[in-house]
């Protein structure tokens, strides 16, 4: 067993092989931080978040400061439910990378799931503010203003991420995927996710849902490479 086999396991969503073989090499190698981060991200993904949240408290207390690894931890204590704990996490990342526009748009997701509307329109107005060009933050930003009945807004906010993308409907605006789908086109380079009032979601859906929501960015590093890796095929840098 070996990490190069692991994780193409993982990419292949062979999920619990994928954990055998973490777990082997876990035995041999306890505290290695790639190790434990991989072995984490697959046990969110089979919905053993408590055993997740263990890793990932390791990981933290090795590297406090990773804003990577916070936010990973915040996805798990808010997949447990743990809301308040999640934001935290989420806060905290925000504040050691501060001229991170992902931090901003990353919370901002979080805080549109457990419906602090406003307070997700304010985050990615700063993340729009750090990258003007973000046409998935101007999008997401529109879903989240025609929740809140800001239509004109909206239209605004989605026309952006329209002239952003190179994408012009021609006639009425298309319907977007439900949650826990993707939807590929030709003229543009993102997905975008369709608003919807059903907060339930399962852990595989809140992990296609996050590749969903966020564009393949320099500055956002480890914390999706697992997701995108999934399906682009893409290795992880190893430590």
């Amino acid at each position: 067993m070996n990490f190069e086999k692991g994780f193409n396991l993982y990419k292949e969503g062979k999920f619990e092989e994928a954990l055998e073989c973490f777990n082997q090499l876990i035995e041999k190698e306890s505290g290695k931080t790639e190790l434990h981060l991989y072995r984490g991200r697959i046990l969110s993904r089979l919905g053993k978040g408590d055993a997740a949240l263990e890793d990932f408290d390791l990981l933290v207390q090795i590297e406090p400061y990773n804003t990577d690894y916070i936010s990973d931890r915040g996805v798990v204590l808010h997949l447990l439910g743990r809301n308040q704990e999640a934001l935290a996490e989420f806060d905290r990342a925000a504040n050691l990378d501060p001229n991170n526009p992902y931090r901003y748009s990353s919370r901002a997701f979080f805080k549109d799931r457990i419906g602090d509307l406003a307070g997700a329109i304010e985050d990615y107005d700063k993340a729009i503010e750090l990258d003007p060009e973000d046409a998935v933050a101007h999008n997401n930003k529109g879903l989240v203003e025609e929740k809140m009945g800001y239509r004109e807004m909206a239209k605004k906010s989605f026309s952006k991420a329209d002239d952003l993308v190179g994408y012009k409907p021609e006639s009425k605006r298309p319907e977007l995927p439900p949650i826990g789908t993707s939807s590929k086109k030709a003229e543009t380079p993102v997905q975008l996710l369709k608003a919807t009032e059903d907060r339930k979601l399962n852990v595989d859906h809140f992990w296609k849902t996050f590749l969903s929501v966020f564009t393949d960015k320099g500055s956002r590093k480890e914390f999706m490479s697992f997701v995108k890796g999934l399906f682009s095929g893409n290795k992880p840098k190893n430590s």
